[in-house]
């Protein structure tokens, strides 16, 4: 009992005076709350608002009992007024602040020009606007106390009224703009439907279409800028035929024989109906009527293989200016097949004259395409007159592929305008195919400008012919993870030509050793050419820094960069000399900064 008292006892008592100023900030704290619900109000303050009707008695009994800001202004001296104000909340402070101001702009004009007489002096004792800018210091060091202080000099008077609704602003617009990015929100800003109704778009993409209201979205957009869209992208997105209708119906205006779209691009959605199999007719005719179609691109959408056919039958029928075909990551093996047929069969075959002649860019990546399929692929590749870039990689072709590609190849390579990028990675590729391959493209008039055979199980059987290769004049070479070892680089480096016309070579992930650090060297001397070597995951040693210098030491050329990183070996503490080797400021090996203390990776099966 005696405890109790002595902390009874601790506690101060609270003054009358104290105990009024809690009861008045209470009491304007809760008038101004329901104020703000439109149940109550002071003068100069609209109420309203509220989502209820309140009868007019009940208000005036309401406006009776609420204690009006303009009074408490007028009737309390300063030292109160200011000890009243920093016990409220922000809102309350705010409306004290603009009553206290109102009262003082009154009681000035009030006694301006005029000599007052008797009692009535209120207006000349409070005729000064009073000041919370402590007050509004302390409410804004309170809620943001680490930027309390930032940028401000102590010389200048900050006025803290003004920075704390700046900040509180702020606050509310990024809330409101973070909201605005999530992919649940649901509402709409006025500002920015007029800006995208009345500015001249060029380039759209949409991700996540899905719902029914934002298909009618997208279609509103396409149709307001019709007349100049360029480019249009798609991004998992739910674009069944009937989806797709709409928004190719919206871009291909009435009265219109074409639009002007000229790139267009559908990426990981789903495009057609699998039971029963049905297919936009919307965007076969938006394809058959982009004369100025340069680019189009159907990545991972899920298509069936009748699909590419009908593309490929459209394109040649439309005679288009497309440049750019992508149909890749779709598991379409036999289209192909199917595509011949339909063309010998069909009465609607294309005629035998007509040709894609302004395709220059094909990629077929990953779509599951066989070896039966590279024979047909041919018959459509000679549809295309002007290619230079072909992309089959990620499809298991294996070598009977590569072979029955051959002949196409031999021939793109020796025309007017020869093929100039070939790149077949990952496609269960031996090195009797891809030697088969060197042989087709070393004596020609106008060798690859870029070949890549990464992620082929070649092994070092293949170094040989690789080499002889590399003397084609070749300028760019990819043999990533194609299993040299320590003997296939012995093999290269042995087998190099005197002069090699490389500027780019890719050999990282081939586990050469000692022996791959040899080649780079030596290629350093015999590639006055040579740009950019990637070395890196090699196993290389410690001492591969030094013997890749000596070469750097008697030739640097046109080099900026050997990429020796994820090497466990190598580090710059080993051998720092080769930091005095730079290019436009930069060393040109590129080496870990430290030891790995990691195991290296074991890919053996």
């Amino acid at each position: 009992m005696e405890e109790f008292s002595m902390k009874v006892s601790a506690a101060p008592t609270p003054s009358l005076l104290s105990l009024c100023l809690d009861a008045v900030a209470a009491r304007l704290t809760d008038d101004n709350a329901r104020a703000g619900s439109g149940r109550a109000g002071w003068r100069g303050r609209c109420g309203g608002g509220g989502l209820g009707e309140v009868p007019e008695e009940d208000e005036r009994e309401a406006d009776e009992e609420s204690l009006h800001l303009e009074q408490v202004a007028e009737v309390l001296p300063w030292e109160l007024l200011h000890r009243l104000a920093s016990q409220l909340p922000p809102v309350a402070l705010e409306s004290l602040h603009h009553a206290a101001h109102a009262q003082c702009c009154f009681s000035a004009d009030s006694t301006s020009g005029l000599e007052v007489q008797g009692d009535d002096r209120r207006g000349v004792k409070r005729s000064r606007c009073e000041d919370f800018n402590a007050n509004w210091q302390l409410l804004f060091k309170l809620r943001w106390p680490l930027t309390g202080n930032i940028g401000h000099d102590s010389l200048v008077t900050v006025d803290w009224h003004q920075k704390y609704w700046e900040k509180h602003l702020q606050e509310c617009l990024d809330e409101a703009a973070e909201s605005a990015f999530l992919p649940s929100f649901r509402g709409s800003i006025g500002e920015l439907s007029d800006l995208l109704q009345h500015c001249k778009l060029e380039k759209l993409m949409f991700i996540r279409i899905i719902s029914e209201p934002e298909v009618t979205g997208v279609c509103l957009l396409l149709r307001w800028h019709a007349e100049t869209l360029l480019s249009l992208e798609f991004i998992h997105c739910q674009l069944y035929p009937d989806v797709m209708n709409k928004i190719c119906e919206s871009v291909c205006q009435k009265g219109f024989k074409s639009h002007g779209i000229q790139q267009f691009s559908i990426k990981s959605s789903r495009i057609c109906e699998t039971k029963p199999l049905t297919i936009s007719a919307g965007l076969l005719n938006f394809i058959s009527s982009g004369k100025g179609l340069h680019l189009l691109s159907l990545n991972d959408t899920k298509t069936p293989s009748p699909f590419p056919q009908m593309i490929i039958h459209t394109l040649l029928e439309s005679s288009c200016g497309l440049h750019t075909l992508e149909i890749s990551e779709n598991d379409i093996a036999g289209w192909l097949s199917n595509a011949n047929q339909r063309f010998t069969t069909s009465s609607l075959a294309p005629k035998s004259d007509v040709s894609l002649n302004f395709l220059s860019v094909l990629n077929l990546r990953g779509n599951n395409l066989r070896k039966g399929d590279v024979l047909d692929l041919n018959k459509i590749l000679i549809r295309m007159p002007n290619l230079r870039d072909l992309d089959i990689s990620g499809n298991p072709i294996m070598d009977e592929g590569i072979r029955s590609l051959t002949p196409f190849i031999s021939h793109a390579i020796e025309k007017e305008n020869p093929l100039l990028r070939l790149v077949v990675e990952n496609c269960d590729l031996t090195s009797i195919g891809v030697s088969k391959l060197f042989e087709c493209l070393t004596f020609v008039k106008e060798p690859l400008d870029a070949l890549s055979i990464a992620e082929n199980p070649l092994g070092s059987s293949v170094a040989t012919a690789l080499a002889y290769f590399l003397g084609s004049h070749v300028r760019y070479l990819n043999a990533e993870d194609i299993g040299l070892g320590t003997l296939g680089f012995q093999l290269l480096e042995e087998s190099l030509p005197v002069e090699v016309a490389l500027f780019h070579i890719n050999i990282s992930k081939n586990r050469g050793g000692i022996r791959a650090a040899y080649f780079v060297s030596r290629l350093i001397l015999q590639a006055p050419n040579l740009v950019s070597v990637n070395a890196a995951a090699n196993l290389l040693p410690p001492e591969s820094l030094e013997i890749i210098c000596s070469s750097l030491k008697q030739r640097t050329c046109n080099l900026e960069q050997v990429d020796l990183t994820d090497n466990m070996h190598l580090s710059g503490n080993i051998f720092p000399g080769f930091l005095e080797f730079q290019k436009h400021g930069k060393p040109i090996l590129v080496v870990p900064s430290t030891l790995s203390v990691c195991a290296p990776y074991d890919d053996d099966p």
